[in-house]
């Protein structure tokens, strides 16, 4: 028996606010990211693209780890508020990590003198971005809810394991990708304080971006799955 509850989040009082804090977050991230943070000695302005890079890799990953867990919620529940979860991550994390390669080609052109090569962290992230593409339009290919919704589960709990995988390349592989930058084991960030600051702001930023938009797209979902669930009766 599949329960057909409303989500839960129309009924926020602070969902109003997620846009605005997003819209005034990534504003003061822009500024900090191109007036306020220091030019790097070695790299010079170009590095800049960190604060975009960055930020669009973690929330990729956040996304799409959102997708693992939701998508077990699902299989355990059959809480189609679980399946609204899942999709609703993961095409915002198709989008993020389309935006996580576009950033990391405009960075790579000017230090490593190509849009693309076929390093360990690009090829990974590339298969990621394809999977989880893969993944969206899998829920096309069946018009019945639940069954759908169980393909999609099973592909979203194993696609999870590409994660490290992408993480990790560039220490389980030979790779011009640059090591880790802020987590590094057994050192300090290898950046000065207010790029890191900058950094840290720019996270926060594109964090609740993800959360606001998140809030959104699951409404419309569930709303598109009231209908569904309602010719069915």
């Amino acid at each position: 028996m599949i329960e057909t509850t409303a989500s839960p989040f129309p009924q926020l009082r602070l969902r109003p606010w997620l846009g605005i804090v997003a819209t005034a977050l990534s504003l003061l991230a822009m500024w900090m990211g191109l007036v306020w943070a220091p030019t790097d000695a070695v790299q010079g302005d170009v590095y800049r693209v960190i604060y975009v890079h960055v930020p669009t890799a973690w929330l990729a990953y956040l996304a799409f780890v959102v997708v693992f867990l939701a998508s077990i919620g699902w299989l355990w529940s059959r809480r189609p508020w679980f399946d609204a979860l899942a999709v609703a991550s993961a095409e915002i994390g198709v989008l993020f990590t389309g935006l996580f390669i576009v950033a990391g080609s405009i960075w790579a052109k000017p230090t490593w003198g190509v849009w693309w090569t076929w390093d360990p962290r690009l090829v990974t992230t590339a298969v990621m971005f394809v999977m989880y593409v893969g993944y969206l339009l899998l829920r096309g290919l069946s018009t019945d809810f639940e069954r759908r919704a169980t393909r999609a589960a099973v592909v979203g709990v194993i696609a999870v394991v590409d994660i490290p995988i992408v993480h990790l390349s560039v220490l389980w592989m030979n790779s011009v990708h640059q090591l880790p930058t802020v987590a590094r084991i057994g050192a300090g960030p290898a950046l000065d304080a207010s790029m890191g600051l900058t950094l840290g702001v720019s996270v926060l930023a594109f964090t609740f971006v993800y959360v606001a938009l998140l809030v959104e797209r699951i409404d419309i979902e569930r709303h598109r799955q009231a209908r569904v669930l309602e010719t069915r009766r």
